[in-house]
């Protein structure tokens, strides 16, 4: 391998993908603010200490301040008001040495992890680019779709392109079921790769949602906001980081779960109105309904090519009505 190899924009993206997912993890896991302790409540005297003590919760046993004892109480109340944060929830179930739910967590981690790079790894369903006998072609051409709609070569890697298919400049290949050229993975979501998309998409999403819960509960806001910020800056810029990456993940799944339902593409949604199969319709023409479209996308029955779907339903719409 060319050492340049190694900077080309899909290793540079995954190994973007796998240091953030790991660093945030980490952050959750091995967060401390407990120095923040030593810090946080001044050194004072024995009356003083006593006040402290009795806002943490423990036994108040001295009298309280009197007329002869005015400057523990203004040495107390000078210094700054603060409370004392907590750590994230995992820190405190490794402590306390409950290790299902961080071990839940981790593998759910590694699990979102494993798909990505399965998803951005396989083939997204790459038309095949070996030339076939143009009497091949005219034999498909004719008993697969109608005349009205025949299939097209692609005017960048010359095959022929079956319906739905689309080429991506990215990927310099023509992709069956073309949904979209994901940058974040570098990699095209077609035929192949699109259910499992889709399926890691939930799992990701099931991750940050509860690593935004996480970073959530060791967050405790107090002031000097000096002291907060060297303390607490990291796991609340993870936090904003995870409420980015919760959001664009729900939009995500919730626009591909529409469109696996009505079983049509993201380019298809977009540019309908440019596509010639697509244009001679009022509707959709490869929509069989909720059942079998989600039957069809996840489990691949009923098994058929689109030339054929189409070709069926072209024929149901001119057929004379009884």
């Amino acid at each position: 391998m060319a050492p340049w190899a190694l900077l080309s924009p899909g290793v540079l993206v995954r190994t973007g993908h796998t240091v953030l997912t790991w660093g945030i993890t980490l952050v959750l896991f091995l967060h401390d603010t407990d120095k923040v302790q030593k810090n946080c409540w001044p050194h004072t005297t024995t009356h003083g200490t006593n006040i402290s003590r009795s806002l943490l919760g423990q036994e108040h046993t001295s009298p309280p301040p009197t007329a002869t004892q005015p400057h523990s109480l203004l040495f107390y109340t000078a210094q700054p008001h603060c409370t004392l944060p907590a750590s994230p929830e995992l820190r405190q179930w490794e402590e306390q040495g409950e290790l299902l739910l961080p071990l839940t967590f981790l593998l759910l981690v590694l699990g979102s992890l494993l798909l990505y790079l399965a998803v951005s790894l396989m083939d997204p369903g790459y038309v095949n680019v070996q030339p076939q006998p143009q009497e091949e072609l005219k034999e498909e051409q004719t008993a697969m779709v109608p005349p009205a709609i025949p299939l097209r070569r692609c005017r960048y890697c010359l095959v022929l392109q079956p319906l739905r298919a689309r080429h991506c400049r990215d990927c310099r290949r023509c992709v069956r079921r073309y949904d979209h050229h994901c940058p974040w993975m570098e990699n095209c979501v077609g035929e192949r790769n699109h259910p499992l998309f889709v399926v890691y998409l939930a799992l990701q999403l099931v991750v940050l949602l509860w690593g935004l819960y996480l970073a959530w509960s060791g967050l405790q806001f107090f002031q000097p906001w000096g002291l907060w910020l060297r303390s607490s800056g990291l796991l609340f810029t993870t936090f904003l980081l995870l409420s980015l990456f919760s959001l664009v993940a729900s939009l995500l799944l919730a626009s591909h779960l529409y469109l696996v339902a009505s079983n049509t593409t993201t380019w298809e949604f977009i540019s309908s109105h440019r596509i010639a199969y697509l244009r001679q319709r009022p509707g959709n023409p490869f929509d069989r309904g909720l059942t079998r479209n989600l039957a069809h996308f996840f489990c691949g029955w009923p098994s058929g090519s689109w030339e054929t779907l189409w070709a069926e339903e072209e024929e149901e719409g001119s057929s004379p009505a009884v």
